[in-house]
C-alpha cells in the first residue's frame, strides 16, 4: 500500500486561516441580521450616519472663513433669516456654520477619548482578570478608586493643572472614563477563564500572551464594542460640559464652546433662542443616536434583551 502523503504545514495553516475567516464572516452576518431586527438601533444608526456625514462635509457646505470674527457679515444676534438660517452670534457669525464645524471637534474629542479609555480599560481588565494575584488586586483597587471619584470635578482639576487644549481634554476624559470598561472586561475575562477550550490551551503549553490575545480578547471584544458605543455619548457630554464651563480649547469651535459663548454674551436674557438651541439640540441628537445604537448592540450580544429593545 502506498502511504498517504501528509498535508504540507503551509497548506494546513492556510486552510485553518480560511476556515477562521469564514467563521468570522458568518458570525458578523448573524450579528448584523440581529442588529437589523432592532428598530431603534437602525434609527440610531441612520441618525448617527447623517450627523457624521454632515460633520465630514462641513468644509464643503460652509467655508472655514465663516468662523473668523474679522470676516463676520451679520449683525449682533440676528434672528434666523434667508441669509442666516440659524441666526448669528454676538459678533455676527452664522450659528449654522458654527454648529456644523463644531460637530467635527465634539465628535473627534468624544470618539478619540473613548478609544483611549477603552484601550486602557480593556488592557487592564484582561490582564488583571487573567494574571490575578497582587497585580489583579492592585488594578481592581485603582479602578474602584477612579469609579468613585466625581468625574467632572476631577476633569476640571486636571485641566486647571495641565492647561486647556484639545489633547489635554482627550487625555482627561479618557482618564476619568476607563474604569467602567475595566470592571466589565475583568468580569468577562474571569468567565472565559473557566471555559474548557482555555483549559485545553493551558494544558498544551499556551503562554499568558497567547491565551489573552487568541482566546480571551476575541471573546470580550463584542462586550467592549457595546460598552464603547455607550461610552461615546458620555465623553461628548463631558467635553461639552467642560467647554461650557470655559475649560475647552479656546482655539477651536465645539458645541460646548458655542453654548459657553452664548451664555457669556447674554443670549438667555436677549431671548436669542437660535443661538442656544442648535448646539444643544445637536448634542441631544448625537447622544440619543449613540445610546440607541449601544442599546441595540447590547441586545445583539445578550439575546435576553432582544424582546425589550426591538
Amino acid at each position: 500500500m502506498t502511504a498517504s502523503t501528509p498535508t504540507p504545514a503551509p497548506a494546513a495553516s492556510a486552510a485553518r486561516r480560511r476556515l477562521a475567516r469564514a467563521r468570522r464572516r458568518q458570525s458578523l452576518a448573524r450579528s448584523w441580521a440581529a442588529y437589523r431586527a432592532q428598530r431603534t438601533g437602525m434609527i440610531g444608526l441612520v441618525l448617527l450616519g447623517a450627523i457624521v456625514v454632515l460633520a465630514i462635509a462641513a468644509p464643503v457646505l460652509v467655508d472655514e472663513s465663516a468662523l473668523s470674527v474679522t470676516q463676520a457679515t451679520g449683525g449682533r444676534m440676528e434672528p434666523p433669516s434667508a441669509a442666516f438660517p440659524l441666526g448669528t452670534d454676538e459678533v455676527g457669525r452664522s450659528v449654522l456654520a458654527l454648529t456644523l464645524w463644531g460637530s467635527r471637534i465634539s465628535l473627534l474629542i468624544g470618539l478619540t477619548a473613548t478609544v483611549v479609555a477603552v484601550v486602557i480599560g480593556t488592557a487592564v481588565g484582561v490582564t488583571s482578570g487573567h494574571v490575578g494575584g497582587w497585580y489583579g488586586w492592585v488594578a481592581l483597587r485603582v479602578s474602584d478608586w477612579f469609579m468613585v471619584l466625581p468625574s467632572l470635578v476631577v476633569a476640571i482639576a486636571l485641566l486647571a493643572v495641565l492647561g486647556r487644549s484639545m489633547a489635554t481634554t482627550i487625555i482627561v476624559i479618557a482618564l476619568v472614563s476607563w474604569s467602567g470598561t475595566t470592571r466589565l472586561v475583568r468580569a468577562q475575562t474571569l468567565t472565559v477563564q473557566s471555559r474548557p477550550y482555555l483549559e485545553r490551551a493551558r494544558a498544551l503549553g499556551a503562554g499568558h500572551w497567547h491565551q489573552m490575545t487568541k482566546h480571551i480578547l476575541p471573546n470580550v471584544l463584542p462586550l467592549v464594542l457595546a460598552s464603547a458605543t455607550l461610552l461615546v455619548p458620555s465623553a461628548i457630554l463631558m467635553e461639552s460640559s467642560l467647554a461650557w464651563l470655559g475649560l475647552g480649547d479656546p482655539n477651536v469651535v465645539s458645541w460646548g464652546s458655542i453654548l459657553n459663548r452664548a451664555s457669556d454674551n447674554g443670549a438667555v436674557s436677549a431671548h436669542a433662542w437660535w443661538y442656544l438651541l442648535p448646539p444643544g439640540l445637536a448634542i441631544l441628537l448625537v447622544v440619543l443616536a449613540f445610546m440607541m445604537c449601544g442599546r441595540a448592540l447590547e441586545a445583539v450580544f445578550n439575546p435576553r434583551l432582544r424582546g425589550e429593545s426591538a
